[in-house]
C-alpha cells in the first residue's frame, strides 16, 4: 500500500512541474517538447547529437523529432552540421540563443524555491519527504492541493461519522480517502509553514 501512496506523490509532482513547465514554454511559443529536445541537445556529446539520438533518448517518434527539430532551428534555438567524416549524419547543437533560452527556462523557479525548503528537513519516509516536497511545489505555485479529506482541516469526526466542516455534509467512509479540489491542509502541515 505504501508503494502506491509514494506512486501516487510522484505523479501528484510530475503534474504539478509539467503544468508549470507548460506554462513558461507557452509564454513564448513553443511546447514543453521543445525544451526537452534543447536541454538534451545541451548535455549530450558529439556522438549522440543526432536526430536519432533525441528520439531515443526522449521515447519519441522521427516524426515528432523532426518537427520539433524543424520548429528549433526555424526560431533559431539550434542549428544542424554534417558530419565531417559521414555525410549522411547530422549532428544538432544548440546556437546562442538556445542555450541562452535553457539558462533562461530552467530548472523551473517553483522546484527551486521547492528544493531549498525541503532540503532543510529531515525524512524518515521517501513518501513524508515527497508529500513535503508537494506541499512545498503546490504553495509555491498558489495551486490547490487536491488532498484527501483526512488531510484536510475542514474533516472532522463525531459521533462515529465523518463530516466536511466546509459543507456541513457529512462523509461516507470511501470518500474520506478521495482527493478534494476545495483541501485544505491541517495547520500543522509543512505547506502553511514559512
Amino acid at each position: 500500500m505504501q508503494e502506491i501512496e509514494t506512486f501516487k506523490l510522484i505523479e501528484r509532482i510530475s503534474s504539478l512541474l509539467r503544468s508549470e513547465e507548460r506554462r513558461k514554454y507557452a509564454t513564448i511559443g513553443l511546447q514543453p517538447v521543445h525544451g526537452q529536445v534543447l536541454e538534451y541537445l545541451a548535455k549530450c556529446n558529439k556522438y549522440s547529437n543526432t536526430h536519432a539520438a533525441v528520439a531515443e533518448y526522449l521515447g519519441l517518434t522521427k516524426g515528432t523529432v523532426s518537427q520539433t527539430l524543424q520548429i528549433l532551428e526555424r526560431k533559431n534555438y539550434l542549428q544542424k552540421t554534417t558530419d565531417s567524416e559521414d555525410g549522411r549524419v547530422i549532428h544538432l547543437s544548440l546556437t546562442d540563443d538556445g542555450r541562452a533560452l535553457i539558462d533562461e527556462l530552467k530548472p523551473l523557479d517553483i522546484f527551486k524555491q521547492a528544493e531549498s525548503k525541503v532540503s532543510r528537513q529531515e525524512f524518515d519516509t521517501i513518501g513524508q519527504a515527497l508529500q513535503t516536497t508537494l506541499g512545498v511545489l503546490q504553495k509555491v505555485n498558489q495551486t490547490k492541493s487536491f488532498g484527501s479529506c483526512r488531510s484536510c482541516r475542514y474533516f472532522s469526526v463525531a459521533e462515529n461519522h465523518y463530516q466536511c466542516g466546509l459543507t456541513e455534509q457529512p462523509l461516507d467512509r470511501e470518500d474520506t480517502d478521495k482527493i478534494c479540489r476545495d483541501h485544505l491542509p491541517t495547520p500543522n502541515s509543512f505547506i502553511d509553514q514559512e
